[in-house]
């Protein structure tokens, strides 16, 4: 892992004017516990100590506890719009190389540090976002990537730091991957009739995956 990255509560012209997007790297190891619930006008939202959250209707909470995003797709985006994109400039808390966090299986295990964390679910792009890095049609750009990066649950609260090694230590049967789910959820519902036998989304995605598809 390249850096872990939190953010503290600063001014943005979206939604309800602050943000905890701007994700600075910090020394040390850092903190990391399940949040609890997913709800609007709760405070400590994330899993990160020392890391804010302003919308917590939408962001946080136990299901998106850490957000997860690959330096090599990070440089990506940096060739493509021309400018340097330092560890944690996606809002992510968790910069990491060599990882192909897209390509991690929902409900897959990593042991990082000490802590214990799963994936749940990608990141889907909002307003804030595109705001923040100042970009005409973010949305839809990133959305056609297909690189969303990871959120992850906590399963064994711990310490973690830059250098750490992400090791994957189960991985379900399943085989469906944070990309698929993206893909399926945004520009390809043709992919849907795949999430029915992935347990390990979050409980309301799931709700609404089984509303679409008239279950």
């Amino acid at each position: 892992m390249l850096s872990v990255n939190v953010g503290r509560e600063r001014p943005i012209a979206a939604k309800g004017g602050t943000t905890g997007i701007d994700k600075r790297p910090v020394a040390g190891p850092v903190a990391v516990r399940a949040p609890g619930p997913k709800l609007a006008g709760r405070s400590g939202a994330s899993g990160l100590a020392g890391d804010h959250i302003s919308d917590t209707a939408h962001h946080g909470g136990d299901d998106q506890a850490v957000y997860a995003y690959a330096r090599e797709d990070l440089d990506a985006w940096g060739r493509e719009l021309g400018r340097d994109l330092p560890g944690g400039a996606f809002g992510e808390n968790l910069t990491t190389e060599g990882v192909d966090v897209s390509g991690a299986v929902i409900g897959e295990v990593w042991e990082v540090g000490t802590a214990l964390l799963q994936v749940s679910c990608p990141r889907v792009p909002c307003v804030t976002f595109a705001v923040w890095l100042d970009q005409e049609r973010w949305v839809p750009r990133f959305t056609e990537a297909r690189t969303p990066g990871a959120y992850l649950r906590v399963l064994r609260e711990g310490h973690l730091a830059a250098g750490d090694a992400v090791r994957v230590v189960s991985r379900p049967a399943h085989g469906v991957d944070v990309r698929t789910v993206f893909a399926a959820t945004t520009t390809s519902p043709e992919l849907l009739p795949l999430l029915r036998e992935v347990p390990e989304l979050p409980a309301e995605d799931r709700a609404q995956l089984l509303r679409r598809l008239g279950a």
